[in-house]
């Protein structure tokens, strides 16, 4: 069905009859985050007509709040029975909000529990939107300041959709594109087709391995661009956007937190001037290694910082909810058969491989 998050002015002036009352909707919607039968700008019955006609797109199955309230995680249902998730992630006057561009991921990385579930289908447009706008409502009356593409799914497989989410995202909700970060696997084609979209986002690469054997082993994807190419591309990124790469690091003991791997990575790391975030290793149930101790996640950042690598520690927020990075499994809901990825990514699967017009058409 029609989403009114699928409408551009001209398409709402069209279905609402006037300009002011185009202003009027977007306004309600994306200014003050309301229900469209609380837009009381509008006619009362233009309210209800627009509420049939154009319903939300997300069924709202459950929600889970940590133990403090300070996080919370959305299951919703979509079109064709699939399921996503939506975090919420609180602070004393702000929000950040955590966004699923997929329905399950194919790129199948180890210790992710999305991979683990395989692949359902692409997000359209509206249905990234639409998140966006649930989450700013629910964080009321703290200012939805930041956007995470981190959750369900690798954004740059569904290049199309993203990025023409990402366009509205910034003019609609008033957020700054600085204040988006869009996370990536290393979908090489992706990364150079976003640099040269105009929006100057945070890039986030999840390396967690700086040689390909290693590398290979925990994310498959990396068989097809490998580390060099992700790293070139990484660079044209910078020279395009003057945006510097974050680089993702899950801290998995006796893995990647040893004085070789802490070698490999600062190599990379200066090369582009990137900031490291380590990333405790959250729990899932398909993926039964250790995350590295707190000691050693430690002395692996000072070592970073002794090689003039600019790095943080990640807190880890909604893990006692599966909320945290890597947890997004829809474990408290049946969905429907997921494809799984096999050892060639299809075409299909990687949306964004295939060559797309650069200019959005809105």
């Amino acid at each position: 069905m029609p989403s009114l998050f699928d409408l551009d002015r001209a398409a709402a002036e069209s279905v609402l009859g006037a300009r002011y009352r185009a202003d009027q909707l977007f306004e309600g919607l994306f200014d003050k985050a309301l229900p469209v039968t609380d837009i009381t700008s509008l006619p009362a019955r233009l309210r209800m007509e627009l509420a049939d006609e154009f319903p939300l797109s997300l069924k709202e199955l459950t929600v889970t709040a940590s133990d403090d309230a300070t996080t919370r995680k959305w299951l919703y249902e979509v079109d064709g029975g699939h399921r996503i998730e939506t975090v919420l992630m609180e602070y004393p006057q702000r929000a950040t909000a955590c966004i699923s561009t997929q329905a399950g991921c194919a790129m199948a990385c180890s210790f992710c529990a999305t991979g683990q579930g395989g692949f359902g289908r692409h997000l359209s447009p509206a249905e990234i939107i639409e998140q966006v706008y649930r989450a700013k409502q629910a964080a009321l009356p703290r200012r939805l300041s930041n956007i995470v593409l981190m959750g369900m799914g690798e954004p740059l497989a569904n290049y199309r959709s993203v990025a023409v989410a990402l366009h509205l995202i910034v003019e609609r909700f008033n957020i700054s594109a600085r204040r988006i970060t869009i996370s990536t696997v290393g979908v090489v084609p992706g990364i150079d087709r976003l640099a040269l979209e105009g929006l100057p986002l945070t890039l986030a690469v999840s390396l967690h391995a700086a040689n390909d054997e290693d590398r290979s082993s925990i994310i498959p994807l990396n068989r097809r661009y490998p580390i060099e190419r992700v790293v070139t591309s990484c660079e044209g990124w910078t020279k395009a956007t003057s945006r510097r790469i974050s680089l993702e690091w899950a801290m998995i003991d006796g893995f990647n937190d040893t004085p070789k791997a802490l070698t490999e990575l600062t190599t990379i790391a200066r090369r582009l001037r990137a900031h490291v975030n380590l990333i405790p290793l959250n729990p899932t149930p398909g993926y039964l290694v250790q995350g590295s101790t707190r000691d050693r996640v430690l002395a692996f950042q000072r070592g970073l910082q002794d090689s003039g690598v600019r790095c943080t520690v990640r807190s880890t927020r909604g893990q006692a909810i599966d909320a945290a990075c890597g947890q997004l499994a829809m474990r408290n809901a049946t969905r429907p058969r997921q494809k799984r990825p096999t050892g060639s990514l299809s075409s299909a699967v990687l949306e964004g491989v295939v060559p797309v017009p650069t200019s959005i058409r809105r």
